[in-house]
């Protein structure tokens, strides 16, 4: 099946900037009618009128999806304003870069309710709605710490582990309202997110400049949701370490564990 994006009725969260942003931007080229959902008003409102100015349909709402009401209203908004939700794309997230055994509860709370509860209470909500969409579509994306947990991004794979496993059972139960239920699982990526890390002590060094650009990734999501694939894996890196894993994950253990040793083993 292959999915239209022109005239589509899109929420996307985390839109203020990154990936989200260059989704936003390329989605609503194809002709995509969307919602711009993040916490940052200032950085919402400049996109949505930049491509207001080109006259591209984007209607911006501040939203903290970890929270009911804004969830609700994001709804609503996508209700009276579009008519109803054709494609509700999950891409707000957090991260924090630290051992667990220094970390907190505090963070992982955090990272679980941006990552995991706040998608999957939306999802929830939106059901109703997406059952009378045009060719409707749930796409959630993860994270290749999603399939294989890396140490130092402990809370960060646990949550994306939890929103890849939410995304494959609800696959089955949303094939009955023909909802079709897609995950992305990038890679490294140069997205804003080690500028919003809840925690920065890790000693691994990781180049997200030399990780995939945000709007290669965004093309791919909108490829994928075009050619409505189930699951893709973005990266060269995750793709190896996914592949590699897969048939050798006690090898993968022994060389992870032997770097962080490495680092560790001065103090």
């Amino acid at each position: 099946m292959l999915r239209e994006l022109r005239g589509r009725r899109m929420i996307i969260t985390g839109a203020s900037s990154g990936i989200g942003r260059c989704l936003a931007e390329q989605a609503a080229v194809e002709g995509a009618r969307i919602i711009l959902a993040a916490r940052s008003t200032d950085a919402l409102v400049r996109l949505a009128d930049s491509l207001k100015r080109r006259n591209l349909e984007v209607i911006p709402v501040t939203a903290d999806v970890t929270k009911e009401t804004d969830r609700q209203h994001l709804l609503q908004v996508a209700v009276e304003q579009l008519g109803g939700l054709d494609v509700l794309i999950n891409n707000a997230g957090v991260a924090s870069f630290g051992h667990f055994a220094t970390s907190s509860e505090d963070i992982l709370r955090q990272i679980m309710e941006v990552n995991f509860f706040a998608p999957a209470e939306l999802i929830r909500s939106a059901i109703p709605i997406l059952v009378k969409g045009n060719q409707p579509a749930i796409v959630n994306i993860a994270s290749m710490c999603g399939r294989r947990g890396l140490p130092a991004w402990t809370e960060y794979s646990a949550s994306k582990f939890a929103l890849c496993g939410l995304t494959e059972a609800l696959r089955g139960e949303m094939a009955r309202f023909d909802i079709d239920v897609l995950l992305m699982v990038p890679g490294l990526t140069q997205s804003d997110l080690p500028r919003h890390l809840l925690r920065n002590d890790g000693r691994m060094k990781i180049d997200f400049q030399g990780g995939m650009g945000p709007i290669d990734v965004a093309a791919a999501v909108l490829q994928a949701l075009q050619n409505n694939r189930t699951e893709t894996v973005l990266g060269r890196e995750a793709r190896w370490m996914l592949r590699v894993n897969r048939f050798f994950p006690r090898l993968v253990d022994r060389l992870i564990a032997r770097r962080v040793d490495k680092l560790y083993k001065k103090t």
